[in-house]
């Protein structure tokens, strides 16, 4: 675990200057078109700024576009007392709690470090779930907590919403912008090229990047989660409740979907082939074999 922790830390750094090489490429690329070398520093300038920016500010972000209220032991007692007794079990700093009003049942954890953590549950995962089935789920949470799984998720959703506006804006500079030769030059081919395969390479970058950091880190909260009840059966059931009983999020956003406990979005073909989450199967499959291990 403590391996798994020290990597997370590493990936948030190699994510944050992933992300500022791209933005510095794409900045040197729209210099040399408009032959201006101060878009280069403007772009990465504002790259720095933004990334700073997504540090701090990016698990308000998700909480909010979540439609996420924070709630006290008051209003939701048997969700705050399992989170409280979860963190008192295993040291961690007692998170913000939050629950979303969604028939959809699900889960997530979001914040940059265990000291500013959150996580939240939908309405209709208090439904679904039997108390020793939502203290499994919420393990999991706690468990990216205290894996530093939400800072690295945290970037990466900032990375996903920072890749579609710079994908929106090569496809406007495509068809609306000028070169240094033209500066009307809106049917320029070079710049119509760049911008249209910007605008559909960007998408799928960010995809990559959801998928090779989403799909271990749950399995990693998983286990991490089980260890902490010591009843991984647990966790596998409600995994398979929510299989079975899953649907998909009154408000689907593709850039956060690596941060729920299973993925929010519609099923089809093509979200099964760029799912951000391993099958369940698999995972109900991986806890079943710990808790032989038990």
């Amino acid at each position: 675990m403590y391996r798994a922790i020290a990597k997370n830390k590493r990936n948030t750094v190699f994510i944050i200057v992933f992300f500022l090489l791209i933005i510095g490429g794409l900045g040197w690329l729209a210099g040399y078109i408009y032959n201006s070398p101060t878009i280069v520093i403007f772009t990465i300038l504002g790259a720095s700024a933004y990334a700073l920016f997504q540090y701090f500010f990016a698990a308000k972000q998700a909480l909010a576009v979540s439609g996420a209220q924070e709630i006290e032991k008051r209003d939701n007692p048997r969700l705050y007392r399992i989170v409280e007794n979860l963190s008192i079990a295993t040291g961690t700093p007692m998170p913000k709690v939050y629950i979303i009003n969604d028939p959809a049942p699900n889960a997530f954890a979001t914040g940059r470090d265990p000291e500013h953590a959150s996580v939240a549950a939908t309405t209709g995962l208090l439904d679904l779930m039997t108390d020793p089935e939502l203290e499994g789920v919420m393990a999991h949470e706690l468990g990216h907590v205290r894996n530093y799984d939400i800072r690295v998720s945290m970037v990466v959703f900032g990375l996903v919403v920072a890749v579609g506006f710079i994908s929106d804006m090569f496809l406007r500079m495509a068809f609306f912008g000028g070169n240094r030769n033209n500066n009307n030059g809106g049917g320029n081919p070079v710049i119509m090229i760049v911008g249209l395969v910007a605008m559909l390479v960007a998408p799928l970058v960010a995809t990559v990047v959801q998928l090779a950091i989403s799909r271990q880190r749950e399995y990693l909260a998983d286990a991490t989660g089980a260890l902490t009840t010591r009843h991984p059966e647990a966790l596998a059931s409600a995994l398979q409740k929510l299989a079975a009983y899953g649907r998909p999020m009154q408000k689907q956003n593709s850039s956060m979907a690596h941060l729920w406990i299973a993925d929010p979005m519609k099923p089809g073909v093509m979200d099964r082939l760029f799912a951000t989450h391993p099958p369940i199967p698999d995972r109900v499959e991986r806890l079943r074999t710990m808790g032989g291990g038990f």
